[in-house]
């Protein structure tokens, strides 16, 4: 059953939950009453495009017009995602950002696709301390870099968002981390990378931002979109080792899970479909969190007129048990997107869910790709169901033409990374700082 515009109210209003109290410690650095609703486009500002709650501040850690301008013209910097160096020397100094820059595109469509095919993607950097902002790697040959995540030996994984994409490995230069060499992993698979994260026995999470259950691959239906685990012969070295697909009995993509395989690493999608793994529609980005591992799968699975279900999910995997449920969806314990803000029937709601991040008290945020962006926080599953107890609403993007993305936590669990990607204003795309 759909959830009414009366309860949405009520679940956007409550703030005497445990979720929002003032406890000591870190756990209420980003303790809020949720928005209200989401951002309308007519309120718009460019200097504060974020509506965030009470008490919460925003400001630009770097953007296109002082800090760095990578492709010039107007043309977007396709800001994506976000990381620190989170151990090490002078940890949580330097932010690292993937540019999805996409080399190929047709130039009658995309404009700037000249001056990107004459860059090619790149990573950047930033002192935080100082304000210093760079290209760290870059070269012509790459193309929609994505997802990027620290691991725990010390170096970045990035990787592209096409088909066949690439998973890199940056090793930073010891004296100066705001240098490093780049190394291509393929036994890690080629695919249209997106989420990145690391366990701690080194294992390798990644997903296929692919349509599997309704492009598959050829006559093979469905096919692709799935979510692998690569586990390396040797901790902390990705050359070799053996890559698996996630398989779950059960409809829809959830039930009991079992990793299958080893699957072929330069054929992910057909070699994955031989051994029964499962296809979801366009997973995007994922996280882990404890020992469950988080996925945001932004499109629903759709009907037999080719039509969403629902408005996208985040899925959880549970790593002991293997069990796999939806843990937000709209409908289920999240509320139904309808119209627009301003609309007459508008109604707040989840739709299109894209990026994740682990909030300071580990709870799951959630970024959607939508119009508007919002930005949701999701508290953990209580009573063993698999799902949120709760989805709180926490800000919401007023640019229409943007996108929010990277939302990140680092070092500092009083500072949230979040990005602007395609804005409204030319070179107007931004790395943002919240702070409450």
């Amino acid at each position: 059953m759909l959830l009414s515009r009366t309860l949405l109210i009520v679940i956007l209003t409550m703030s005497s939950i445990s979720v929002f109290s003032e406890e000591a410690g870190e756990q209420n650095l980003f303790s809020f009453e949720p928005i209200s609703q989401s951002a309308n486009s007519a309120d718009w500002d460019a200097t504060a495009p974020w509506v965030l709650p009470n008490g919460f501040s925003q400001r630009v850690i770097a953007d296109e017009v002082s800090s760095l301008n990578i492709y010039g013209d107007g043309c977007s910097d396709w800001l994506d995602m976000n990381t620190v160096n989170e151990t090490g020397r002078m940890a949580g100094r330097y932010l690292y950002r993937t540019h999805e820059a996409r080399i190929g595109s047709d130039a009658n469509k995309y404009p700037c696709a000249p001056t990107y095919d004459r860059v090619g993607a790149a990573v950047s950097v930033v002192d935080l301390k100082t304000g210093e902002t760079k290209i760290i790697a870059n070269k012509l040959d790459w193309t929609a870099l994505d997802g990027i995540r620290w691991t725990p030996w010390g170096t970045i994984l990035f990787a592209e968002e096409t088909t066949d994409g690439r998973l890199f490995e940056l090793t930073l230069d010891e004296q100066d981390l705001m240098a490093g060499t780049v190394k291509a992993h393929p036994a890690v698979g080629l695919m249209a990378h997106e989420g990145i994260d690391v366990d701690k026995d080194g294992a390798i999470y990644i997903v296929d931002e692919y349509r599997g259950q309704s492009w598959g691959c050829g006559d093979i239906k469905p096919c692709g979109g799935g979510i692998y685990k690569f586990v390396p012969n040797h901790y902390g070295k990705l050359e070799t080792g053996q890559l698996y697909m996630l398989k779950v009995m059960g409809d829809d993509g959830v039930g009991q899970g079992e990793w299958v395989g080893p699957i072929e690493p330069a054929n992910v999608r057909l070699s994955g479909a031989k051994f029964g793994g499962t296809s979801y529609q366009r997973p995007e980005d994922l996280e882990l969190i404890a020992n469950t591992l988080y996925i945001a799968i932004t499109e629903g699975s759709q009907d037999e007129h080719g039509q969403q279900k629902y408005d996208g999910r985040v899925i959880a995997i549970d790593l002991e048990s293997m069990r796999v449920s939806n843990f937000v969806k709209a409908g289920m314990n999240a509320p139904v997107e309808i119209g627009k803000p301003g609309d007459n029937d508008f109604q707040t709601g989840f739709d299109n869910p894209d990026n994740l991040a682990e909030s300071p008290d580990g709870r799951l945020i959630i970024v959607e790709d939508n119009s508007p962006s919002d930005i949701w926080f999701a508290d953990t599953d209580q009573n063993g169901d698999g799902a949120a107890e709760h989805v709180w609403l926490f800000g919401s993007l007023s640019d229409y033409e943007a996108e929010g993305t990277g939302v990140y936590f680092g070092s500092d669990a009083k500072t949230m990374f979040i990005n602007v990607q395609h804005a409204t204003n030319p070179d107007g795309d931004a790395t943002w700082a919240i702070t409450k």
